[in-house]
C-alpha cells in the first residue's frame, strides 16, 4: 500500500478495499467488523453510519441531503434490517447559504418521510473558508433485524442467481454530467429508499442470501467483494445487465465503463436458483426493472462477464477512479 492516501481510496476500487483491510480491519478487527458488511447485526439491532462527500451537492432529482439518508436507510435494508432511526450531523463551510442549508433540510425531511424513519439525532459545526468542501454530512442509522435472516458471504452457495433490482450507473452519469455540464442529456439520479422495494423480500423469501446496494465502484465492486467474501466465482452476462440507452450513449462518448459508475437506489441481491424467478417477479410487481444478470459458479475464479459479442471478460475492481464525490 502506498504510504499517503489518495482519492482513488474512497471511490470503491481495489485500493479502497485493501486499506480497509490493511488499515482498519488489522487493526481493530472484531465478529461485527470483519463481516465486511454495510450494517452490523447486534442482537436484535443492524446499525449503520456514512459520510457523504459530493459535487456538485444538488443533481437531477435528488441532492446530498436526500442521498445521506437513503444512503444510510440503504445500508440497513440490504442487511435485512427494517430502519427506524438516525442522527445527521452537518459541517459546512462559513459563507455556505442559508436558503440551501433549508433546502437541503427539506431533502432531508422528505427523505426521512419516504424511509419511514425518525431523525431523532444531530449535529451542527461550521469550519473555516475552504475547509470543508461546501457540505459534508455523516449518518448513522438503527434498525430492526427482520428475525432468523441475515445478509452474509457465508450464505453463498454454489448454483445461486445473482438479481439486480434497477438499471445501473444513474446516479453517478447524472453527478458527473451535473458537474461538468456537458451534453444536453437529463439524467436523472437512482437515488432513491430501498425499503418499500427488498424489505417485502427479506421477509418473504427465505432463500435469499446476500444483498448489497452498489455505491462506490457500481456493480463490478460489489461483484467482487463477493467473490473474495464467498470464495466463489461469479458468472456474469452482460445482455442481462440492464442500462439506460442515454447512460449507455454517454458512457459510449467518455469512455467510461457503467459497470464501475455508482448507483443510490438499487440493490444486488444473490438468492437460490429456485427462488430466482419468484423474486424477480415481486420486484417487477414493485415497478422494479429488475434482471438476473448472473450465476455463482465455484468452477471459475474471480469475476467473468461473458460479453454479447461472446467472449469472455474478468470484471475485475477499478485500479482508478472516474468520479470523485459522488457519494
Amino acid at each position: 500500500m502506498n504510504d499517503r492516501i489518495t482519492l482513488k481510496h474512497g471511490e470503491g476500487t481495489r485500493a479502497s478495499y485493501e486499506l480497509i483491510k490493511e488499515v482498519f480491519v488489522k487493526k481493530v478487527s472484531n465478529p461485527f467488523l470483519d463481516e465486511l458488511g454495510d450494517a452490523a447485526a447486534i442482537g436484535n439491532l443492524i446499525y449503520s453510519c456514512d459520510s457523504f462527500i459530493v459535487n456538485p451537492i444538488f443533481f437531477p432529482s435528488s441532492d446530498i441531503g436526500k442521498l445521506s439518508i437513503y444512503g444510510t436507510v440503504n445500508d440497513i435494508c440490504v442487511s435485512a434490517g427494517i430502519p427506524k432511526y438516525l442522527s445527521v450531523a452537518i459541517i459546512v463551510e462559513e459563507g455556505f447559504f442559508k436558503k440551501d442549508l433549508e433546502r437541503i433540510a427539506s431533502s432531508i425531511k422528505e427523505a426521512a418521510k419516504i424511509s419511514k424513519v425518525n431523525i431523532v439525532s444531530g449535529d451542527f459545526k461550521v469550519a473555516d473558508k475552504g475547509k470543508v468542501d461546501k457540505i459534508f454530512i455523516s449518518t448513522s442509522g438503527i434498525g430492526e433485524k427482520i428475525p432468523n435472516r441475515s445478509s452474509s458471504f457465508k450464505n453463498i452457495k454454489n448454483g445461486d442467481k445473482i438479481i439486480v433490482t434497477g438499471s445501473i450507473g444513474e446516479h453517478g452519469i447524472s453527478v458527473m454530467l451535473s458537474r461538468k455540464k456537458i451534453f444536453d442529456f437529463n439524467i436523472k439520479s437512482d437515488c432513491a429508499s430501498l425499503v418499500n422495494i427488498v424489505t417485502p423480500l427479506w421477509k418473504t423469501f427465505k432463500e435469499i442470501r446476500f444483498m448489497r446496494d452498489p455505491t462506490r465502484g457500481g456493480i463490478a465492486s460489489v461483484l467482487n467483494e463477493i467473490y473474495l467474501g464467498a470464495n466463489k466465482g461469479l458468472r456474469i452476462f452482460e445482455e442481462n445487465i440492464p442500462v439506460r440507452k442515454d447512460v449507455r450513449a454517454t458512457c459510449e462518448i467518455l469512455g467510461i465503463d457503467p459497470y464501475y459508475l455508482a448507483s443510490e437506489g438499487r440493490a444486488i441481491i444473490i438468492t437460490s436458483a429456485e427462488s430466482a424467478n419468484r423474486v424477480l417477479r415481486a420486484l417487477k410487481k414493485k415497478s422494479a426493472p429488475a434482471s438476473i444478470i448472473g450465476e455463482v459458479d465455484e468452477k471459475i475464479k474471480g469475476v467473468v462477464l461473458d460479453t454479447v459479442s461472446g467472449g469472455e471478460r474478468i470484471l475485475d475492481f477499478s485500479h482508478s477512479f472516474n468520479l470523485p464525490r459522488i457519494c
